[in-house]
């Protein structure tokens, strides 16, 4: 039996072995959560909070100047170049949907923001609204259910049911269908893992590929042990770039504009685009952000997300210089200066905005310090290619602190490692707050700058830390 707080390698390993999570994925193992301080815990809860408001605030921002309407309460402001960016490389009929009164309001029920543990605290590099990891670490929760974790496996469980169920609010148990696409395949597994536990616990939720949709009457279906059931909430597990791969997309469109199915997240790919982030620190928004957002999450956001720029190679007038990193001690007027830049110059990240298959997980990450300038080079003519079909931001770089975290090496005995964090909230929209009900820790060997799932990472629950750890 093992010890409170400490899982034995032979419990693990017999863990994973019964119920796969992810298909074809393995992970290091560790017998322990790994421990936030209390302060760490309470901004964690903060950050739920401030990612809201934020996607509130967002909307209002595209749709305000979607309709040419004035960004400010008492002076003019209008931004048209905002749409531009977002709306980019996307199909009209998606923008248009985007638009319509019908989803004005609608925003993801799932929240789930990426966090590194710098020197400095936290930093948000990304805020997924189409997360992975739901069953996982649902999974992971009930595992180290014996220490104080942050959250729990049921927490995650019910609150991402309540969320959906929240679409149908004249309905009590209403059907829900999660949907996940061959591109997401991956993940597929525990979705299904967090459908049965739903089932088992009496809610009707149902884990689906696109194919199993069955379009009739204006409403969705589909057949479940020879009964036919009539869909009342879609949880769209894939991207919005794989629409066009999706069976009866026009169909599912119809039937959400009908109102026969709510479906979220919605789709609105304004709220999946990474250059929002660098929208909330250009300098001409300042005065709406700090408009839109609550004091706490303005001042939280601008501590937390790094400073970021959209590579847009628009041309500057004769003697303008860009809103950008300098090179040299000088401001530049081209994004192609960058590719001049030294090694200290280029701790900055490129990575692809949205809307492609290339923008999820890690695919089209470059960090300037950790290539040749060549690749370097490389990755900024790329982005620059690129941008009248789909934009890429600049970011910088903040490292995450080293710190430290008992593993289990393939003998099965406990050796304390050096790593890199990354910490993924699971934030539950209930009741029109954002409900934390459990994080994901992603512990990286300490030579790995970019942290994600990976063969050489563990992935553990979080939990808070005793009295004396703040």
């Amino acid at each position: 039996m093992a010890e409170l707080g400490m899982r034995s390698y032979r419990q693990l390993k017999t863990a994973f072995a019964d119920q796969e999570l992810f298909e074809d994925k393995t992970w290091q193992l560790s017998p322990s959560a790994f421990g936030l301080t209390g302060r760490q815990v309470t901004e964690v809860e903060a950050i739920g909070t401030a990612c809201l408001d934020f996607q509130r605030a967002l909307e209002t921002l595209y749709l305000r100047v979607a309709n040419d309407r004035n960004l400010l309460r008492n002076r003019p402001l209008k931004a048209p170049w905002v749409t531009d960016y977002l709306d980019r490389g996307k199909p009209e009929w998606l923008i248009e949907h985007a638009h319509s009164s019908g989803q004005r309001g609608s925003l993801p029920s799932v929240l789930r923001p990426d966090l590194l543990l710098t020197e400095d605290g936290f930093a948000l590099t990304e805020l997924d609204s189409v997360p992975g990891g739901i069953g996982l670490t649902a999974f992971l929760c009930d595992l180290y259910a014996d220490e104080a974790l942050v959250g729990s496996g049921d927490l995650m469980i019910r609150n991402f049911q309540r969320s959906l169920a929240e679409l149908r609010p004249d309905t009590e148990n209403p059907v829900i269908a999660i949907v996940v696409s061959e591109e997401a395949s991956t993940y597929r597994p525990e979705m299904v893992w967090l459908a049965g536990q739903l089932q088992d616990r009496g809610f009707r939720v149902f884990c689906l590929k696109p194919e199993e949709l069955n379009p009739s009457g204006g409403g969705i279906f589909f057949d479940w042990g020879g009964t036919r059931e009539k869909i009342e909430v879609i949880y769209r597990f894939f991207e919005l770039f794989d629409l066009e791969n999706i069976p009866g997309r026009d169909f599912i469109l119809e039937a959400v504009q009908n109102g026969e199915v709510a479906l979220t997240p919605p789709l609105r790919p304004f709220q999946e685009e990474k250059s929002a982030l660098a929208l909330f620190h250009h300098h001409r928004l300042r005065d709406f952000w700090a408009e839109s957002l609550p004091k706490k999450s303005r001042k939280l956001l601008q501590k937390i997300i790094p400073k970021s720029w959209i590579l847009d190679p628009a041309p500057t007038p004769p003697g303008a210089v860009l809103d950008a990193p300098s090179v040299g001690g000088y401001p530049i007027s081209d994004w192609r200066d960058l590719e001049g830049a030294s090694q200290r110059e280029r701790n900055l990240i490129i990575k692809r905005s949205g809307f492609h298959e290339m923008a999820w997980g890690a695919r089209s990450v470059t960090l300037g310090s950790d290539g040749s300038r060549d690749e370097w080079s490389a990755a900024i003519d790329h982005a620059l290619v690129e941008a009248p079909n789909g934009l890429h931001i600049l970011q910088e770089y903040r490292k995450p602190r080293r710190v430290h975290h008992g593993l289990f090496d393939p003998d099965g005995e406990v050796v304390e490692r050096q790593g890199r964090l990354r910490l993924c909230p699971y934030y539950f929209v209930v009741s029109g707050s954002a409900q934390l009900s459990g994080i994901l820790a992603t512990f990286c060997p300490p030579d790995k700058k970019i942290i994600h799932g990976m063969q050489d990472a563990a992935l553990i629950p979080a939990r808070k830390m005793e009295d004396g750890s703040e």
